[in-house]
C-alpha cells in the first residue's frame, strides 16, 4: 500500500515538473545536464581554491544569476529574438567602439566598460549578437547561401572580431569568430567554399607568421613560441603549460583523490580555479575523471544539436546549432591549451571555471536556444 502511495506521489511530482518546464519553455534534459555540470564546477572550485568556501559561495551565486538569466530569456518569443538580432548586433558594435575610446585598462588590455553601478565586457554581448545576426540575415535567403551572402556575413563577423582583437582579447575574438562561422557552415556551405576557406586560412596564417606578425603583442608572440617548446622559458611563458602537464600526468588513470592534488594545493599551478581547472580535474580525478567530464559536455552538445535538427524554421536551426557547436569550441580550446596542444588564449572551461561573465553569457545562449526551440514543441502538441 505504501509503495503504491509513494509511486503515485512520485508520478504526480514528475508530471508537475514536466508541466512547469513546458510552461517555462525549458528543456528538462538540457537543463539537468547544465545544472549537473555547474555543480561539478562548484566542487572543483572548492578544491582548486584550497577549500575557499567564500569563493565557492560566490561561484554558486553567479550560477544562480546565470540560471535566472537563462530562464528569463527562454520566455522570449522566437519572433522577438529574430527581430531584435540586428539591433543587438549594432548596439554591441557601438559599445565596442566606446570601449576603445573610454574603456577601463587592466593588465594592458582595454576590455571593460564601467557604468558606475555596472562593469562589464561588451565583447561578451557579441558572442550572442554575432550568431543571432548571421542567422537573421541568412534565414530568409536561399540556402545554401550564395558567395555574395557569405561575404556579407563574413564581413559582419570580422568587424567586431577586429575590434575585440585590438583590446586585445584573442580568446573572445576566437569564440565570436567560431559562433558566426558555425552559422555559415550550418546554412549549407558548399564543400568547395569550405576547402577554399581552410586553404586560405592555413596559407595566410603561415605566410603572415613568416613575413610579419607585428600585429601580435609581445606576450602573445611568446605564447605561440611557447606552444612548440615550453621548456625554452620554464619560469616565464612556459611555466603555465609545464605545470599543467605535470598535474595532468601525475593524476594517472584514477587520480590522486579529491582535495589531494599537490600542483593545485601547493600553488604550483597558476590560474588553477579559472583557465587551468581542467588540469586540476586530471590531477585529482585522473584520466577517468577527464573522460567523464568530456562525456557530460558531449551530452550537452548532442542535446543542443538534437534540438537544432528538430527545430521548425531555419532561424531556430541556425541559432541552436551555432550555440551548441560554439560550446564545443569552448571545451576544445580550453582542453587544448591546458594540454599544450593550443596556445594559451584565456578561454575558460565552460560552467566549471570560476567566473561569472562567461557563465552568464553561456547560460543566456542556452536560454535563447530553448526559446527558439519552444515553437517546435508548441507545433508538435
Amino acid at each position: 500500500m505504501y509503495d503504491t502511495l509513494d509511486s503515485s506521489r512520485t508520478q504526480r511530482t514528475f508530471t508537475l515538473t514536466a508541466r512547469l518546464l513546458l510552461a517555462l519553455h525549458l528543456d528538462g534534459v538540457l537543463l539537468t545536464a547544465l545544472c549537473l555540470t555547474a555543480l561539478v564546477g562548484l566542487v572543483l572550485v572548492y578544491s582548486s581554491s584550497g577549500g575557499n568556501w567564500a569563493m565557492t559561495q560566490a561561484q554558486g551565486m553567479k550560477f544562480g544569476l546565470a540560471l535566472v538569466t537563462m530562464v528569463v530569456l527562454a520566455q522570449l518569443p522566437p519572433r522577438l529574438i529574430r527581430v531584435s538580432a540586428p539591433i543587438l548586433f549594432v548596439v554591441g558594435l557601438i559599445l565596442l567602439l566606446v570601449v576603445m575610446a573610454v574603456g577601463d585598462i587592466a593588465m594592458g588590455a582595454r576590455r571593460w566598460l564601467d557604468l558606475g553601478v555596472l562593469r562589464f565586457q561588451p565583447s561578451e554581448i557579441m558572442k550572442l549578437a554575432v550568431p543571432l545576426a548571421a542567422a537573421w540575415y541568412l534565414h530568409e535567403r536561399p540556402l545554401p547561401p550564395s558567395l555574395g551572402n557569405i561575404l556579407v556575413v563574413v564581413i559582419a563577423i570580422m568587424v567586431p572580431v577586429a575590434l575585440i582583437a585590438r583590446q586585445p582579447d584573442l580568446g573572445t575574438a576566437l569564440l565570436v569568430t567560431a559562433s558566426g562561422i558555425m552559422v555559415i557552415v550550418l546554412a549549407g556551405l558548399r564543400m568547395r567554399y569550405i576547402v577554399g576557406a581552410v586553404t586560405l586560412l592555413i596559407g595566410g596564417g603561415i605566410t603572415g607568421s613568416l613575413l610579419d606578425w607585428r600585429f601580435l603583442h609581445g606576450y602573445q608572440r611568446q605564447r605561440v613560441l611557447t606552444l612548440f617548446d615550453p621548456s625554452s622559458d620554464p619560469l616565464g611563458a612556459g611555466y603555465h603549460i609545464i605545470q599543467s602537464q605535470i598535474a595532468l600526468g601525475s593524476g594517472g588513470i584514477f587520480g590522486k583523490g579529491y582535495l589531494n592534488g599537490t600542483q593545485a594545493s601547493l600553488e604550483f599551478l597558476p590560474e588553477r580555479s579559472t583557465d587551468f581547472i581542467f588540469a586540476v580535474i586530471g590531477e585529482e580525478w585522473g584520466l577517468l575523471g577527464l573522460i567523464a567530464i568530456l562525456a557530460l559536455y558531449a551530452f550537452i552538445i548532442g542535446r543542443g544539436l538534437y534540438l537544432a535538427v528538430t527545430a521548425q524554421d531555419t532561424f531556430a536551426r541556425l541559432v541552436a546549432g551555432s550555440i551548441s557547436l560554439t560550446f564545443a569550441v569552448y571545451v576544445l580550446v580550453n582542453a587544448g591549451m591546458v594540454t599544450g596542444l593550443l596556445p594559451v588564449v584565456g578561454v575558460p572551461l565552460p560552467l566549471i571555471s570560476y567566473g561569472g561573465t562567461s557563465m552568464v553569457t553561456l547560460m543566456a545562449s542556452f536560454g535563447i536556444l530553448m526559446a527558439v526551440n519552444a515553437r517546435r514543441r508548441l507545433v508538435g502538441r
